[in-house]
């Protein structure tokens, strides 16, 4: 239980504290009784290990037992670590004891989430400029004077005159005041030396021109409605806002943002992908222009003093919206009155490393645990969103036609099967979609091509002995980059130069196959010597805003055609796109993963929904060699309901998320049979400890058995409530006997 000392009695207290640095390690310790004002749970404190000062974060509070003689011996704390802007708030600590629970996760891990390192700085790492200000003002006598013996002085001490605020040296030497003359000033005592600190800001350079609120349609006004209702509910019920691509759902947001800000409370966004955050910032900080330092963003691509200074704005109360990705549902906002999560079925919400969370889970639960309303938006809502609506869990409100009545796009399919050998670019190009784009072209509009697969050639391989090159380190073949003209493993990073012969047989014939977004950026400049192109992917968009130079060069017209990866699949809003082809619309159909189906679906109505978003009409023209799947069919005709009924009822039947709860847990070992024999183990002592109800696979090796030189294999485990695998897991692990060269990874609700 999370308590405030203010509350308490005045017997001493007792504060359990997370040192630092050590892999969770907790220590109790008594608060003094001299301190003046209230610790609270997430206080950042200094206490003695070892007669070693250390700092730490206060978990916990509670009241001493005169009955527990071991108190007596516990050390007092030493000292509170930095000033009100450190630690994070109460409600954040009450969320980290719950993930540590609900997903195994060691709780310094999950702190480190919540409380990133920038931000436990001590010193306040902040940019220092020397500057000056008025010290006295003259009197009329005494700036005569100087007016008469030294003007460029007395112009200068107007000039600072008329300043609220301290002015830096370089400024006023841009402003024609030399050092000189500061100092002449400084010696006769008219001003004083001053530190003028100034904060990162990601977006310092980008001009904002204020937006004034668009009038809304009835669905719009119908959403906003419902959002307001449970923002003032005692009980808040999370909402799913499902629009159609292009319905109006952004500006649903922020308005019902501006109205919680006006009550004086504050609101998180959630992004999905770190390349969506610069057009999210853009719209926000237009809609409120007057306010733009009230807006924080927290993403990884930040530099480290950026993330400082914005995560220190947040926590210090001067902004009141953050944006930004996962990470952003852990904003230490002080008064949350709403969080948005946008593009809620989205993988990317999922945490790979530990703590493995989704964000739109914990948006979900800080709501509840702060008494918040949460909005989770989506074209395509996960199932597992639309379940709960079905179980009355959450609240639905449908937008099913988009501003304005535009007709959303129409689809065209490509049988790649009867298409492939008249297929320009060695089958890459149909027919059908070189004349859609020769027409946009002559048009004067815009198109963009999406393909999940990065590289020139996905591999190499020897017509003779069928030899494919392999990464040294992992079991997946090697993916030709031209621009490097170097082969990359997508896994490990591993590189090397491309071989002349076979490397098993020595054969000269050895080959490129399969293609890539860069080999198709090679075809389509073959066929369009003077269009203007841009290829969108990981290696491409390497450089800091080269994305967000992109898209602003492509909304004004500078380049007619992007070819792209997943960064192009979700969120950008171009009217003039009246093209969206899919070049392999397969790629994700046939994963061994039981959501292939709907992320297929899903892929493909969030591509489409980038055409046809102006006056114009759009197609979307799909390359498939399964165009008969439901996927695919349902996706045609932006019939989520139906594919929704169909999918979730197979789910059902076969006992999968969202009816039952999913735990995977992987061994990685350097040595195969000892990641193998160590999980083999692992499942055998929890066949004889899980109930009935839970359904335990068997060990086996991994989809990709060795990846960065280490064996992996893994358990699937399911049941209807994940706290009946979860807590016997738990036990498991502790009483395993795992060697140190095995590691043990558990992801609980696995994306």
């Amino acid at each position: 239980m999370v308590v405030s000392l203010s509350a308490l009695s005045s017997a001493p207290q007792i504060a359990r504290v997370l040192i630092d640095g050590a892999p969770s390690l907790l220590l109790d310790y008594r608060v003094p009784e001299s301190w003046a004002g209230p610790l609270e749970s997430g206080a950042r404190v200094q206490v003695r290990v070892r007669q070693a000062l250390r700092t730490g974060t206060v978990i916990d509070l509670h009241p001493s037992s005169e009955a527990a003689e071991s108190e007596f011996d516990l050390l007092e704390l030493e000292d509170r670590s930095g000033d009100e802007s450190d630690g994070i708030p109460a409600g954040l600590v009450r969320l980290a004891l719950w993930m540590e629970s609900y997903y195994l996760a060691k709780l310094t891990d999950v702190l480190r989430a919540i409380y990133p390192e920038g931000a436990r700085e001590t010193h306040y790492r902040a940019i220092e400029h020397q500057a000056v200000r008025v010290a006295r003002p003259p009197s009329p006598e005494a700036l005569e004077k100087l007016r008469q013996r030294a003007p460029q002085q007395a112009r200068c001490l107007a000039h600072l005159g008329q300043q609220t605020e301290p002015i830096g040296l370089a400024q006023l030497g841009k402003q024609g005041f030399s050092r000189a003359v500061v100092q002449g000033l400084l010696g006769k005592g008219f001003l004083e030396k001053t530190v003028l600190r100034r904060e990162r800001d990601p977006f310092a350079q980008a001009e904002f021109v204020e937006s004034l609120p668009l009038p809304l349609t009835k669905a719009q006004a119908g959403a906003l409605q419902a959002i307001l209702e449970e923002t003032q509910a005692a009980v808040p019920h999370p909402v799913l806002l499902q629009g159609v691509t292009g319905s109006g759902k952004t500006e649903v947001y922020l308005q019902a943002i501006a109205q919680v800000v006006a009550s004086g409370r504050d609101a998180i966004v959630l992004v999905p992908e770190i390349s969506l955050t610069p057009q999210t910032v853009n719209r926000f900080k237009s809609r409120f222009a007057t306010a733009e330092t009230e807006i924080a963003v927290l993403h990884s691509a930040l530099g480290a003093g950026e993330r400082q200074d914005e995560w220190r704005k947040v926590r210090c109360g001067r902004a009141r919206i953050v944006i930004g990705a996962r990470s952003a549902v852990f904003a230490p906002v002080g008064n949350l009155g709403l969080i948005v999560v946008d593009e809620e079925q989205e993988a990317s919400y999922k945490q790979d490393n530990p703590p493995r969370y989704h964000a739109r889970d914990l948006a979900v639960l800080r709501g509840h645990l702060e008494k918040c309303a949460v909005v989770l938006g989506s074209a395509t809502p996960s199932l597992e969103s639309t379940a709960n609506v079905q179980a009355g869990k959450y609240r639905r409100v449908q937008l099913t036609t988009r501003i304005g009545e535009q007709a959303l796009p129409r689809f065209r399919f490509v049988d790649m099967r009867r298409a492939g050998k008249s297929a320009l670019g060695g089958g890459m190009i149909s027919e059908l979609l070189h004349q859609g784009l020769s027409r946009r072209l002559e048009a004067g509009e815009q198109a963009i091509l999406f393909l999940n697969r990065r590289g020139f050639s996905r591999f190499l391989q020897c017509p003779d002995c069928a030899h494919v090159v392999e990464c040294r380190h992992c079991d997946v073949s090697l993916t030709y980059h031209r621009s490097e003209e170097r082969l990359l493993c997508h896994f490990c990073g591993y590189q090397e130069l491309v071989p002349r012969h076979c490397p098993q047989c020595g054969s000269r014939a050895i080959q490129f196959a399969g293609y890539g977004t860069q080999k198709v950026e090679q075809v389509l400049r073959g066929l369009y010597p003077k269009m203007r192109l841009e290829r969108v992917d990981a290696d491409s968009m390497r450089r800091k805003n080269r994305l967000q130079e992109v898209f602003r060069d492509f909304k004004a017209g500078k380049i007619q055609v992007l070819l792209g990866t997943q960064l192009l699949a979700k969120g950008l809003h171009f009217p003039n796109v009246t093209l969206v082809g899919l070049l392999h619309a397969d790629l994700s159909l046939h994963l061994p993963d039981f959501r292939a189906g709907e992320r297929t679906f899903q892929l493909l109505v969030q591509v489409a929904g980038r055409a046809g978003r102006g006056e114009k009409a759009g197609e979307v023209i799909v390359q498939t060699f399964s165009p008969h799947s439901p996927s695919l069919q349902f996706a045609r005709h932006h019939d989520h309901q139906g594919f929704a009924e169909q999918e979730l009822e197979l789910r059902k039947a076969f006992h999968f998320p969202p009816y039952f709860h999913l735990v995977t847990v992987t061994s990685r070992s350097k040595k195969e049979r000892l990641a193998q024999f160590t999980l083999e183990t692992l499942v055998n002592r929890l066949k004889k400890e899980l109930p009935p109800e839970v359904l335990v696979g068997e060990a086996v090796p991994a989809p990709v058995l060795r990846v960065a030189d280490h064996y992996r294999y893994q358990v699937s485990l399911r049941a209807p409530k994940s706290r009946t695998i979860t807590a016997p897991l738990k036990r498991a692990l502790l009483e395993l006997q795992a060697s140190k060269e095995v590691s043990l990874l558990v992801d609980v609700d696995p994306v």
